[in-house]
């Protein structure tokens, strides 16, 4: 399994609307709101790094009230 945190900047004011909609979405295992350069982070698990892609790409990025994205692959040494 792949796991990624993944670094959201939302559009002013939608970080807990966004926190909401990306907690429903199958693979997400933990959405917060935070301050600083981002806004929300999100905890999430795939099977490959295809599916962490199509994840962010096809179901995370095209939410309503997301503005950029950034994901840090966790790498487990």
């Amino acid at each position: 399994m792949m796991q990624a945190y993944i670094l959201i900047q939302t559009e002013v004011g939608q970080s807990a609307e966004v926190v909401e909609r990306v907690r429903g979405i199958q693979g997400v295992e933990k959405a917060d709101d935070v301050t600083g350069p981002y806004d929300v982070i999100v905890q999430a698990e795939a099977e490959d790094i295809d599916a962490l892609g199509t994840l962010v790409v096809a179901r995370i990025q095209r939410l309503e009230g997301i503005a950029r994205t950034l994901t840090c692959p966790i790498v487990n040494i």
